[in-house]
């Protein structure tokens, strides 16, 4: 057995003091993600892929003033979604909460984009894009609560030929640090292994919590005798039929050709990034943070193939409670770096796994059924 665990949400909420809020506009096919902790926390950034939309970014820089943040917004919508951090500053200073220079309070919230604009919703919004309505309906919900698959920024998002969406996971380790992540995950590349229904990142999942498919038992041929159909991205084949024990029924099964690197039609839009957010329970330097960010990429890759690309703008923020001091702050780090990592992978993939079909985009269940999670159908 695993000596680590899920915090008891499996949620970056698991960490004390982080409040997630959520708004999504279904004609627009897009969304916003908020993250308000309770107090500032100190932050750090990692940006990665050809095409990042980001704000405040270069603030978190070591050799920048700013520390602390007051809140981190993720949002659809290309760079119209910047705007979104906006309306959660003025909704921050109008509590007081920000950087007081003189009578001035200047809340730091820094953000990250994916873009959502040709997905086929309605962008048809005139002079006013509805990013800071949608931020403001985002704070009004915050909570410990967080959906996942068409949420907030992840809402009108893709993964290769497949429905994206947001995600959260955490995890408790043996150190008893409490580590989360929320990914909102609109990839150029694929999370799925093309020919199979089972996710890249199928060595990280716990409990069942992306469908319980292992690679080694898909294959079995007794068990698995899949017949594999090519076809046009993101049309899906059959619905994979399932019996009550979640296992496959008799017959084959015709699948979706995933996309041999991707999304062409997305690709030349430069349609892609996936973005997230780490929280962690510890105390830690900048420095630190910064490298438990880079450390929190490889989750993403570990995820999706392929990564980084010139079409992706993936970015990872990690806040930083203080909470708990480091023990052995040199090897502590390097953990909580590769636990971080893991659980972008596993917020990433649940997203995805959550996901309901969109537009021209298929909910990866709705393609691969339910096949081995024990844990939805209380098995």
């Amino acid at each position: 057995m695993t000596q680590f665990r899920p915090g008891p949400l499996n949620a970056i909420t698991d960490v004390p003091g982080i409040k997630v809020g959520q708004a999504h506009d279904d004609r627009l096919w897009s969304g916003v993600t908020v993250i308000v902790p309770d107090e500032p926390m100190l932050a750090a950034v990692d940006v990665r892929g050809g095409g990042p939309g980001t704000r405040e970014t270069d603030a978190l820089n070591s050799a920048s003033m700013v520390q602390k943040v007051h809140a981190v917004v993720l949002s659809g919508g290309s760079a119209y979604g910047l705007d979104a951090a906006s309306a959660v500053m003025s909704r921050l200073a109008a509590q007081g909460r920000g950087v007081q220079i003189g009578e001035a309070i200047i809340p730091i919230v820094p953000s990250a984009i994916l873009f959502d604009l040709v997905n086929g919703g309605d962008k048809n919004w005139g002079a006013e894009p509805p990013y800071r309505a949608l931020a403001g309906q985002a704070m009004d919900a915050l909570g410990t609560t967080v959906a996942e698959g068409n949420a907030g920024a992840g809402y009108g998002a893709k993964a290769g030929a497949y429905k994206g969406g947001l995600g959260t996971a955490s995890i408790v380790t043996a150190e008893g640090h409490t580590v989360g992540a929320l990914v909102a995950c609109n990839a150029f590349g694929t999370p799925v292994i093309p020919g199979t229904p089972c996710f890249w990142a199928w060595p990280h999942e716990i409990d069942d919590e992306f469908g319980g498919q292992p690679l080694h038992q898909l294959a079995k041929p007794s068990t698995h005798d899949f017949t594999f159909t090519p076809g046009r991205p993101g049309v899906p084949g059959e619905v994979l039929d399932t019996t009550a024990a979640g296992e496959r029924a008799a017959g084959a099964t015709k699948m979706p050709a995933d996309l041999d690197g991707g999304d062409p039609a997305a690709a030349a839009a430069g349609g892609n990034t996936t973005i997230g957010i780490v929280a962690i329970d510890a105390d830690l330097t900048r420095g630190e943070a910064e490298r438990i960010a880079i450390m929190a990429q490889d989750g993403y890759a570990r995820a999706v193939r392929p990564m980084h690309t010139p079409f992706d703008g993936d970015t990872i923020f990690v806040l930083a409670t203080g909470k708990r001091p480091l023990a052995n702050p040199v090897v502590d780090v390097a953990r909580l770096g590769m636990h971080a990592a893991d659980c972008v992978a596993r917020a990433l993939t649940r997203g995805v796994y959550a996901a309901e079909t969109l537009g021209r985009y298929p909910g990866y269940r709705s393609v691969h059924g339910h096949r081995l999670n024990r844990a939805a159908q209380g098995g």
